[in-house]
């Protein structure tokens, strides 16, 4: 459920379409949805400084992943969690082209990008791509590619198992639920590859592990994750 300033945010938008979708201000010429106010004050989580960042401990005996990094920390009512619900629930899928375009020049920087082949979004069941119009991970992933150029196989994973929630769920069951429901259509495409997989945000991890599994499974030489924000703990 919305909380009050997501509300008070999608109302403000609907009166000036023009103002920042983390922050809710005024956003000026030559700004695009996100403010440079907000754009600068993003808190960055900076793993790829660190290959055992929080994050890459969170998988640590659950799978092999090479590298695990986010651009923002996610914290609850904050001007990331307004964005990222702009881009997965308000029609706003720009915003994750914009998140990878400004995520993959920073680490185009430091030459990181050198470390991945092909870039694969987590996908969406074809009911719920369907319904939501568009798959957030794709548009950021189509982000990174546009500044590292490099392939971004958008259809490299499948999603045949509309998964329900699973909260209720232990967290094998949850893997194993997910490690059922992707299928990688065409493995020839990423054999031997360095694979860079991502999604929007990571929660628990199930979903990234049971994808990273399986492309390691059909042949390709390292997978690492990518997420435009990861809980803060």
């Amino acid at each position: 459920m919305a909380t009050f300033k997501e509300y008070l945010l999608a109302f403000a938008y609907i009166l000036f379409p023009d103002n920042c979708l983390a922050c809710g201000g005024a956003i000026e010429h030559g700004e695009k949805h996100i403010c440079s106010v907000c754009r600068m004050n993003f808190p960055r989580t900076n793993f790829h400084l660190d290959k055992k960042n929080v994050l890459a401990q969170k998988f640590w005996g659950r799978t092999k992943i090479e590298y695990s990094i986010a651009y923002l920390f996610f914290k609850k009512q904050g001007e990331v969690q307004s964005m990222l619900h702009y881009l997965k629930y308000k029609n706003s899928p720009e915003v994750g082209t914009i998140m990878g375009n400004w995520y993959g020049q920073e680490l185009l920087d430091n030459n990181f990008y050198k470390n991945f082949d092909v870039i694969i979004p987590v996908p969406l069941h074809p009911k719920k791509l369907k319904k939501r119009g568009y798959n957030q991970s794709a548009y950021f992933g189509n982000g990174l590619a546009e500044v590292w150029k490099i392939p971004h196989l958008e259809n490299g994973l499948e999603k045949v198992t509309n998964t329900k929630s699973q909260t209720k769920k232990s967290r094998e069951e949850r893997y194993n639920n997910m490690m059922a429901g992707f299928i990688v259509p065409n493995p020839s495409k990423i054999q031997d590859k360095n694979i860079l997989i991502v999604d929007d945000v990571i929660t628990t991890g199930a979903t990234l592990e049971a994808c990273a599994n399986l492309l390691l499974k059909n042949g390709a030489k390292t997978v690492s994750i990518a997420t435009i924000a990861a809980t803060q703990h």
